[in-house]
């Protein structure tokens, strides 16, 4: 789970930069990695509430 909420950091940290870059410096090439790392944190976020159900589950 923690690596899993690694991952997320990391990605959302990589949007982030991409996406300021595309809006402030009308960057075409970040906008297109921000919008395939936001499709990678959608595909993280299901697999967190899987996860977070599981061990919900567990209890």
């Amino acid at each position: 789970m923690k690596n899993l909420l690694h991952q997320i950091n990391e990605k959302i940290e990589h949007f982030q930069a991409n996406a300021a870059s595309n809006v402030e410096k009308g960057n075409k090439a970040a906008g297109t990695r921000a919008r395939k790392a936001s499709l990678d944190l959608e595909k993280h976020f299901k697999e967190f509430r899987k996860k977070s159900l599981a061990e919900q589950n567990k209890k």
